[in-house]
């Protein structure tokens, strides 16, 4: 049988999206996000590859990656993975913790009640509920108050090599040529982008241009104009990546 996901993005919690990803067998290669992810372990042991370890979250826990944590997300290949992820901006939850930006330590999280409050809101959120709003931001204060750590996580500030590839990363890429501007061979530049990003420069401008592709998809029905804009070959390269790292093909992120 075929995996199905559905996506959801809302207006309200600065954008708020979430994943609906049903017999998921597709691997997350490494990436980051710019927002929490808080995923609802549905059916199937879920794994997060992150640097040096990897967690395994059983069915009925919350599983919690941090703004840009790089991570990776093994998928069960014969039954596929079954879960509900809320991508959700840090300054919601900043707003929640006296304006002090937050950070979870404890990433697999079993609180049956916390689990079913969100799992309900999750079926809610497919009618928006007019309750919806202040309902999930209950939760999520609960989920600040108990599991994060009330300390400011610092990620990589945004050097030279993040800066020069945020401006040319829909453009042809090439580590050689790129390397070359930097005075360096391309195994330094790459050692270095990757010391600096946890990503490679490769993943890194991928993931730059499928955040472009997100944009627009919002506002654009041309899926070629689409793809070329944002530095891919064709419509088939744009929906290949851009699903590996968002979970669902183009169009159905568009129509959410």
């Amino acid at each position: 049988m075929q995996s199905r996901n559905d996506f959801k993005r809302f207006p309200m919690l600065d954008g708020m999206e979430i994943l609906y990803a049903q017999r998921h067998r597709l691997d997350f290669p490494d990436h980051t996000h710019d927002t929490f992810n808080i995923a609802l372990i549905l059916d199937q042991t879920f794994s997060v590859k992150l640097p040096g370890k990897v967690l395994h979250a059983p069915v009925g826990t919350l599983c919690i990656t941090n703004p840009y944590e790089v991570h990776a997300t093994p998928c069960e290949q014969i039954l596929g993975n079954t879960f509900t992820t809320f991508y959700v901006a840090p300054d919601v939850l900043k707003s929640m913790n006296a304006g002090e930006a937050v950070f979870f330590d404890e990433k697999v999280i079993y609180d049956e009640w916390l689990f079913s409050q969100f799992l309900s809101l999750s079926h809610e959120a497919l009618h928006t509920a007019s309750h919806y709003e202040s309902s999930i931001l209950k939760c999520l204060a609960l989920l600040v108050k108990k599991y994060a750590n009330p300390v400011r996580f610092r990620s990589s500030e945004l050097r030279l090599f993040r800066e020069f590839l945020d401006e040319h990363s829909l453009q042809s890429f090439s580590l050689v040529d790129t390397a070359k501007k930097f005075g360096m061979d391309s195994f330094k530049f790459l050692r270095l982008f990757k010391q600096e990003t946890g990503l490679t420069p490769n993943r890194y401008v991928l993931q730059k241009r499928i955040e472009a592709a997100k944009g627009l998809l919002l506002h654009a029905d041309n899926l070629l104009e689409v793809a070329v804009l944002t530095g891919f070959y064709d419509v088939p390269h744009l929906t290949r990546e851009f699903k590996k790292l968002v979970g669902v093909a183009p169009g159905v992120y568009r129509n959410s």
